[in-house]
């Protein structure tokens, strides 16, 4: 039986040292502070913002909420960003995307100042990510995955890792942040040959998934032994929530694998309020 990897633990391990943080930026008198900016009424960034909220609250970062409704337009959207990027007393944002089709959405990012850019929206955070500098934060999902690696002592020097998925809020600053720690890394995506594919995914140690295709990544794409980290978040043909991974099929023959739901996407907003701490102490 493979070994569970819950984002419980991590998140919460997370949040005991965020709280620690915070109060010592109490003590120097500083509330960091995040800045959450939606337009309209998705029900997915409606759950998102109620869980960033509630994490905020046990976390001691004070959260400013600028919700808009849908037409609203980019100018009047990226004036927002402006202000936002001149008020000292906010130092992270969240913006929830993707924005209606009217606005441009890569204006709209890059008028965002990097070191405020709490989610790698930003060209500058993801110059940060594949340069190694401290410009920005890399997306929170993608940070999840090493904070959960890291928690299980999973060792990724000398290891060969297969990332199926290239986008950039997941698969590419992963790839990086992975190779970062001196892993081998393949990336696979939708346009791979079903051959390479299966090759890549047996072939490795640990498997990362991102591609957003329910339960895609079967026994037959994996090999035995393996560390499974699957991001995906689905919903199968049962109307159930589910991963990348057919958690069945793979949790046998894998040494460790995330459950979906309650594996990497309960660290996100741990990771978040990291962020906006770590953007509140860099103000010192």
């Amino acid at each position: 039986m493979a070994q569970l990897l819950k984002g419980g633990p991590v998140a919460k391990a997370i949040t005991e040292r965020n709280i620690q943080a915070v109060e010592e930026l109490k003590g120097k008198g500083i509330t960091p502070a995040l800045a959450i900016i939606r337009l309209g009424e998705k029900p997915g960034d409606l759950a998102y913002e109620k869980g960033a909220l509630k994490r905020a609250e046990k976390t001691g970062v004070q959260v400013k909420q600028f919700v808009y409704p849908e037409d609203t337009t980019e100018e009047e959207l990226i004036e927002i960003i402006r202000n936002i990027n001149n008020d000292s007393s906010i130092h992270g944002v969240l913006m929830f995307r993707p924005l209606p089709k009217h606005i441009n959405e890569k204006e709209v990012c890059e008028a965002l100042a990097p070191e405020k850019d709490m989610d790698g929206i930003t060209s500058g955070s993801m110059a940060g990510v594949f340069m190694d500098t401290e410009i920005g934060y890399p997306p929170c999902t993608a940070e999840a995955v090493m904070e959960l690696l890291d928690h299980y002592g999973i060792v990724l020097k000398g290891r060969k890792v297969t990332i199926f998925g290239r986008s950039l809020v997941i698969g590419k600053p992963v790839a990086m942040m992975i190779m970062g720690r001196h892993a081998t890394i393949t990336v696979c995506h939708s346009r791979t040959k079903a051959e390479d594919f299966k090759e890549a995914g047996s072939d490795a140690d640990i498997v990362v998934t991102a591609m957003g295709r329910a339960k895609m990544i079967d026994a037959d794409k994996l090999g035995s032994g393996q560390v499974i980290v699957d991001v995906g978040i689905n919903v199968d043909e049962d109307g159930n929530l589910c991963g990348d991974v057919d958690f069945d099929e793979a949790e046998p023959d894998a040494a460790a694998i995330t459950p979906v739901p309650g594996g990497v996407g309960s660290v996100t907003t741990a990771v978040l309020m990291k962020h906006v701490i770590r953007a509140a102490e860099r103000t010192l």
